[in-house]
């Protein structure tokens, strides 16, 4: 897939005040600084587009973007930052909850993990609740150019065995740099595969 065109159309906290049309729309979600942000940019070839900070949990908002007038970018908020307060916390976590469970047009959710950490309980905590709710999703190891490529093996294959002690299969699993571009395609080929399906 090629994107000719991506814009910034609409942030709120609401599910119900998301673009009232048929289109696919793919969400991007994970822990906050896991480079949410920069992989968005990347995907849509524009260096501004999903606004990126060097401060944790900026994303509060559910923020549509829409590519080549076909369908949707969706950068959901950060999940886990310790240093927001309980019930902020909370808010956040209706608004992903919301959003998930209540959006039709969400066609696969990208959960993106920073393949230089070991599993974290939150993203398997995470991944168990998609599981139960039947939400299809992906995982995005993001910052791979952080890594050798060995180490970049190996993480995956720790993070894939230990998913597999619980799971009986994998979801779809991409590698990606937001610095060298790796993994773009990739992600925006099974994008398009996916924008052939009816919305349910």
């Amino acid at each position: 897939m090629i994107v000719n065109t991506a814009r910034f159309v609409v942030s709120n906290t609401d599910v119900k005040k998301c673009p009232d049309d048929h289109r696919h729309e793919y969400a991007f979600i994970g822990r906050s600084n896991v480079g949410k942000s920069s992989l968005i940019n990347m995907l849509t070839g524009r260096k501004d587009l999903a606004k990126t900070s060097s401060t944790p949990g900026k994303t509060l908002l559910i923020n549509h973007f829409l590519v080549n007038d076909e369908w949707y970018i969706v950068d959901l908020p950060g999940y886990g930052y310790a240093r927001r307060g309980k019930d902020a916390r909370a808010e956040i976590d209706h608004i992903i909850r919301s959003y998930i469970l209540n959006r039709p047009q969400m066609t696969n959710l990208f959960l993106l993990i920073d393949v230089r950490h070991k599993p974290q309980k939150i993203d398997l905590d995470f991944m168990n609740w998609l599981g139960e709710n039947s939400v299809p999703f992906a995982i995005v190891f993001t910052k791979l150019d952080k890594l050798s490529s060995a180490a970049v093996k190996k993480s995956i294959q720790v993070y894939c065995d230990y998913l597999l002690e619980t799971w009986d299969e994998l979801p779809p699993i991409f590698k990606t740099s937001s610095e060298d571009k790796r993994g773009r395609y990739e992600l925006l080929d099974y994008i398009e595969s996916l924008n052939k399906l009816p919305i349910e």
